[in-house]
């Protein structure tokens, strides 16, 4: 018999992660690492552990294996309680047979049995791929306040980027009268961060019902939130003020790293929770010049490092140059290496005199421009140039 939890958490993290490529090749989106000492899914996690939630799920399915190691008991982040905690829900076998996880919404659906058994209130759903900090306890404390059967967390954005978002219409009272999905012109500027608070007895009536839909997409924004709003029910958007990046693409995962080391922007990493290596304190040998830039225990430097965050277990040889990049656990960068706007994955092997990416004045046509990636576990040849822009998952010889 499981305690009565008032709110339980579930997290969908079970997504491919196409746009970030090769660091997602063998990967879950939500496991690739971030920050030096993180991995993406630590945000949503320490959330819920610094918002009083003790049952979460996470929902997996896309490359799980080190995903699920990584998550273990859930001791890092304080959920590893014996009725509550955190589980890892992949897609099973059941009597009509086995069955992937079909959208968002289907996935809650097909764990309804693990969220009823906590007899919850509420509900929160939650995305496995955002960088964010947020007090989800005031969330649904305005999910109370307001009477709502849903509550959507927003962002204001520019004018500008509102067409890349599902934008929410809402009257003064913050009440949501209309959904647009990335619309040409937007009404408003409110941004949904795919973070929902539902009334659980709501939520489990419409999953029921959209998965008797043949049509569905089995989808919350494209299904359940609109025919919720439909029916009439109560729905609100709550405003949110802070940090908040979603990390589905090569650039805007550099650019949230970057944030970092940016004094002047709000990304601060006080109370999020990792499970991290056993390693010693860094080494910086003689030749190592370091300028605004983030280390993680176990590296060993010696060579001219700006702008760039190193993971566990970087080696940095003498007289190399890495400049805003980001070098994830394990890597090499061989002597006289040049490593320049570039993300560089776990255990790849940069070889001597070889040079990765390049700086974007260099390029006046900047669409020959990008950030690099070179793939986990990846050789490059001593010498060998990888341009800008590549996106490199097999070893390359000169």
């Amino acid at each position: 018999m499981y305690p009565k939890q008032e709110v339980v958490a579930m997290l969908l993290a079970g997504g491919q992660g196409s746009r970030l490529g090769v660091l997602t090749k063998k990967l879950a989106k939500p496991a690739v690492p971030f920050g030096g000492k993180y991995r993406i899914i630590d945000f949503p996690l320490s959330n819920c552990a610094n918002s009083g939630i003790e049952a979460v799920g996470v929902l997996t399915q896309y490359q799980p294996l080190v995903l699920n190691e990584y998550i273990g008991n859930g001791q890092p982040w304080d959920l590893d309680g014996m009725h509550a905690g955190v589980t890892c829900l992949s897609p099973y076998q059941a009597v009509d047979g086995a069955e992937w996880y079909s959208g968002t919404a289907n996935a809650i659906y097909q764990n309804i049995a693990f969220i009823d058994r906590y007899h919850p209130d509420y509900v929160v759903i939650l995305s496995g791929d955002h960088i964010y900090k947020m007090d989800y306890s005031e969330m649904i404390a305005y999910h109370k306040e307001k009477g709502a059967d849903c509550t959507i967390a927003v962002i204001d954005v520019s004018l500008e980027e509102a067409s890349r978002f599902g934008i929410l219409n809402t009257n003064p009272d913050g009440s949501i009268y209309e959904f647009d999905e990335k619309p040409k012109h937007p009404k408003s500027t409110n941004a949904s961060m795919g973070i929902y608070v539902f009334s659980w007895d709501k939520l489990r009536k419409y999953l029921i019902e959209d998965d008797a839909k043949e049509d569905s997409d089995h989808d919350f924004g494209k299904n359940v939130l609109p025919t919720m709003l439909e029916a009439g029910e109560k729905m609100f958007a709550y405003p949110f003020e802070g940090y908040w990046k979603d990390v589905g693409t090569i650039d805007s995962l550099w650019d949230a790293n970057m944030d970092i080391l940016n004094p002047h922007i709000s990304l601060n990493l006080k109370n999020v929770y990792s499970r991290n290596p056993m390693m010693p304190p860094h080494y910086l040998g003689e030749h190592a010049a370091i300028q605004n830039s983030m280390l993680a225990d176990g590296c060993d430097v010696n060579g001219k490092l700006e702008f760039s965050i190193l993971f566990s277990g970087v080696t940095i040889g003498k007289d190399a140059e890495i400049n805003s990049s980001i070098i994830m656990p394990g890597a090499v960068i061989e002597d006289g290496a040049k490593v320049l706007y570039s993300i560089v994955a776990e255990n790849a092997h940069i070889g001597k005199n070889a040079v990765v990416g390049g700086y974007p004045e260099d390029y006046p046509n900047r669409d020959d421009w990008g950030v690099a990636v070179i793939g986990a576990g990846v050789k490059i040849a001593d010498g060998a140039v990888v341009a800008p822009k590549a996106m490199i998952d097999q070893d390359v010889e000169v």
